[in-house]
């Protein structure tokens, strides 16, 4: 069968050249071997003339090509030579082309900063961009009204959360891409095989399919600025999201497992708080983000070979016309329905929508209260309850939508009532209707040591993978503190069948006081904080720890702060800001003839259309006609095949490197080393949270206090904001040294001291330890740095006399030796003790080592263990099986 791999984009590497006729934007890959050249035409005032060139031009070629293109267009007079063609930026990518009143603008990444690793692809993090006005200074047409535009386009910070990558697809979870691949190397199998060729079978083992999917652009904010890169090729521009990236290490038992929090916030229906409530006339809501939690094994640097999970997680206001008035300065505004839908036609357009992407069931989880003095919120509750009883009735039974109501405020307010242990019984509903997503089959060990709540577990399972079908949907009104909270909870019960399922855990459960349970909910706070910046204005309120009855009383003054904070955000910032959004986005489109943007004294019918009418097709079948066939998955994976980019790569070939995810991961053209990779900066259980007093049990699934933790002795030194400040994770983890020289500007990229404290990161660069440079040695101190180090030295106390002295001599003696190696002469070294080896290597120096001799037994095993890897599973023996059964016995009597 032809194996499908994710084309690489081969333009990650941008120089702007500028002439007084022509822009000359040159492309390259990594490595600098291939190029290819876009011409921008600066003699039209208003129009975008752009002019792709089709050839891939190699190092010697390009060079030429510019020499000539200086030489054309050098200017020569009396006095000095004026250069042809000058240098203007650097960049790492295109986000498309955007024009207000006068000319069109070019916007480029100018700085990027590594967040994540998804087996073997980058994600990258926008940290700079850069507008350049395309039309000459002879050219252009000025406009009063331009330049402020032009700020208010700005307003948006493209350097705060927006994400890409050169090789994976953003936009989609991970079950859709993989299935995506699979389903391209069937079909191209097929049709070879159905084709009658005679070498059929020779022909397909040596092509490999390199594919690239349409995204989806509902999560796609440059949407607009690429309107006008249709017919330019698919590596020029890149498909940014908005949203949370982080990702933290859970190692077991030295095994690293990369744990990833990925949040796609829809650039549809995209506002603030109180002016974007409700749903819109095309059934898209407010607020609305899909969040996936990835889990896979890092040991093995590819998806497909590897083994990987994930779980998609859904919240969005509810899905009905309603509304607050923000015109009386007041903390609660009260809520209105500002439309009669007797047959939720709004409801039904938001639901087949999500039947579409996510198949069924479709589970609500309606955090709003229910019972109220004074009607509030419990108006949205019944309305919710009234639409989809009524859309229920015409649903197959197997697909109806389930709805879950728990009034979470009140019940968190009774002294006996354990929030986070009701959300728990919900979360275990939940994700065994659901299910989730594994690129494997079941392992042995789920056969061998069956858990009751295993096989309750929904989804589909196939011959090569377990699919998830559905979607829980959390919200409450704001969706902000209590559905991160209940996304927590959900998100640490898929954890623990994720990493069941990947043959980690012996149970599919784990304890909220361990250091996996801890690492979650760190990823989960910083999910909701940086959602909530860009949604209600602050970071949250109310957290996990706050439900769970256990933050201390000093958190109270900083949530009264919070909530100040989002009300004057709400209050007074919150127009300003949608205007960007709506600019940015291309909601508003400025027209020297009409209205400008700042003479609307409401939004209300960019987002509602007056010409817009309700479709003809019955209120009874009020999904689309494609999507119940295609139930419980969604149709959306099963048409996904239709509109991918396809590429025939033979193996060997020189375009191998479009689909060589190792040499774009690793890049071995550039000098690199530990210090520089990107798994030594994000968050560890093992360094972060797991205690470093002997003796200590290393497991992350291990009950424990909370100040045990390394991490927690260092926070509980500093005041609680700082500990709310010096979170740390990898999406705002510093820069890695080559990223940092990748960047522009080397004062930007110094680390996260330089970070506005409003920023969504708001955390520290990890600590290093200051050099040595004399003897005696200074103390070290750092924030992780235990008390006591594991072979029982304290650190913080100063060395004694004989110590310092044995290290002189030893460091004396190092350097001398180091020198007599490099030169090959033996001096006149008389060192003052004689030092014996007492190692097994007998060429030991600190420049080669003498290997040791492994045997073949070694070998095999070694062997076996890569070919297991790569799905290639060995048998296993009766001894193996019986031995398994013995361990399994002792762990679990």
């Amino acid at each position: 069968m032809v194996s499908a791999l994710p084309l690489i984009s081969c333009i990650q590497k941008l120089v702007l050249y500028e002439t007084k006729a022509r822009f000359y934007l040159v492309g390259s890959n990594n490595a600098g071997t291939k190029f290819r050249i876009l011409k921008i035409d600066r003699t039209e005032p208003q129009d975008l003339v752009i002019t792709d060139d089709q050839h891939v031009y190699s190092n010697l070629e390009i060079q030429d090509l510019l020499g000539r293109l200086d030489g054309g267009n050098r200017a020569r007079n009396s006095q000095k030579t004026v250069p042809g063609l000058s240098p203007s930026l650097s960049a790492y990518g295109i986000l498309g082309f955007v024009r207000f009143l006068e000319g069109y603008y070019a916007v480029l990444v100018t700085r990027r900063r590594r967040v994540a690793e998804l087996g073997g692809h980058a994600v990258y993090r926008v940290e700079d961009t850069s507008m350049v006005y395309l039309p000459s200074d002879t050219t252009r047409v000025q406009h009063p009204e331009e330049h402020r535009y032009v700020k208010i386009f700005q307003n948006v910070d493209l350097s705060s959360n927006f994400y890409f990558s050169y090789s994976y697809d953003l936009t989609h979870s991970l079950q859709h891409n993989l299935r995506r691949l699979a389903a391209l190397g069937k079909t191209f199998t097929e049709q070879v095989c159905l084709s009658g060729n005679q070498d059929a079978g020779t022909g397909v083992d040596s092509v490999v399919i390199g594919a690239r999917g349409s995204p989806c652009w509902k999560f796609v904010w440059n949407e607009q600025m690429l309107t006008h890169c249709s017919y330019l090729h698919y590596d020029w521009c890149l498909h940014i999201i908005h949203g949370f990236c982080a990702q933290s290490k859970l190692v077991i038992y030295g095994r690293p497992v990369y744990v990833t929090l990925l949040a796609r916030r829809s650039c549809y229906f995209a506002g603030t708080r109180f002016l974007k409530r409700g749903a819109n006339s095309q059934g898209e809501v407010a607020n609305e983000v899909e969040t996936e939690q990835l889990v896979h094994d890092a040991s093995v640097s590819s998806l497909s070979h590897g083994m990987c999970s994930s779980f998609v997680q859904h919240r969005g206001s509810l899905p009905l016309h309603w509304s607050q008035d923000t015109s009386s300065m007041i903390p609660k505004p009260p809520i209105t329905l500002d439309q009669a839908d007797p047959f939720a036609y709004i409801p039904g357009l938001h639901f087949s929508h999500m039947l579409q992407r996510f198949g069924s069931p479709l589970i609500i989880l309606n955090l709003v209260k229910r019972h109220e003095c004074r009607r509030h919120e419990s108006l949205l509750s019944g309305e919710l309850g009234t639409a989809v009883s009524f859309l229920n009735q015409f649903l197959p039974p197997e697909h109806r939508i389930v709805v879950i109501s728990w009034d979470m405020a009140r019940h968190s307010k009774r002294k006996q009532c354990n929030v986070l242990d009701k959300l728990h019984e919900i979360a275990e509903r939940v994700v065994r209707k659901t299910g989730f997503f594994v690129n494997r089959p079941d392992l042995d060990h789920s056969c061998l040591h069956v858990d009751e709540r295993w096989t309750e577990i929904g989804g589909v399972i196939t011959e090569t993978s377990r699919l998830q079908t559905g979607v829980v949907r959390t919200n409450c009104v704001d969706c902000l503190d209590r559905t991160n909270t209940a996304q927590f909870v959900v998100g640490k019960c898929a954890l623990a069948y994720q990493l069941y399922a990947l043959g980690l855990l012996h149970a599919p459960t784990f304890e909220l006081d361990t250091d996996a349970a801890r690492l979650l909910e760190e990823l989960y706070e910083d999910h909701g904080d940086t959602l909530a910046l860009q949604y209600g204005g602050s970071h949250l309120v109310h957290r996990v720890r706050t439900y769970r009855k256990i933050a201390p009383w000093t958190s109270h003054s900083r949530d009264i702060l919070q909530t100040l904070s989002r009300y004057y955000n709400n209050t007074f910032s919150d127009a300003e800001k949608q205007d960007a959004i709506n600019l940015f986005l291309g909601v508003f489109r400025p027209s020297s003839t009409g209205l400008q943007l700042w003479d609307l004294t409401t939004d209300y019918y960019l987002h509602h259309p007056p010409h817009h009418t309700y479709s003809t097709h019955s209120f009874t079948c009020w999904w689309s006609p494609q999507v119940l066939s295609s139930l419980p998955l969604p149709y959306d994976e099963e048409e996904m095949d239709k509109k991918a980019i396809t590429k025939i790569i033979v193996k060997g070939e020189e375009h191998g490197e479009d689909i060589d995810l190792y040499s774009e991961f690793v890049k071995p053209h550039q000098l690199t080393s530990f210090d520089m990779a990107f798994p030594l900066v994000m968050t560890s259980s093992s360094k972060d949270f797991t205690p470093k007093t002997p003796g200590v049990n290393a497991s992350p699934f291990v009950v424990r206090k909370f100040e045990d933790s390394p991490k927690q002795v260092t926070i509980s030194s500093r005041s609680t904001d700082e500990a709310c400040v010096h979170r740390k994770t990898a999406a705002s983890a510093p820069p890695c040294p080559a990223e940092e020289g990748d960047s522009s500007s080397d004062d930007e990229g110094s680390g996260s001291e330089g970070e506005d404290e409003s920023s969504v990161s708001l955390r520290c660069s990890p600590a290093r330890a200051p050099a040595i440079h004399q003897v005696p040695p200074p103390t070290i101190k750092g924030p992780d740095l235990p008390s006591r180090h594991p072979y029982g030295v304290d650190l913080s106390l100063p060395l004694d006399l004989d110590d310092q002295v044995t290290y002189t001599r030893y460091s004396v003696l190092g350097r001398q030796k180091a020198r007599m190696e490099q030169q090959d002469v033996l001096g006149n070294l008389k060192p003052d003790f004689v030092l014996y080896p007492v190692s097994n290597f007998s060429q030991d120096s600190v420049f080669e080592a003498q290997c040791l001799f492994v045997p073949s037994l070694s070998n095999s095993i070694y062997q076996a263990h890569v070919e297991a890897a790569m799905g290639n599973l060995q048998p296993l023996s009766s001894a193996d099986l019986f031995s398994f059964r013995q361990h399994t016995e002792q762990l679990c009597p």
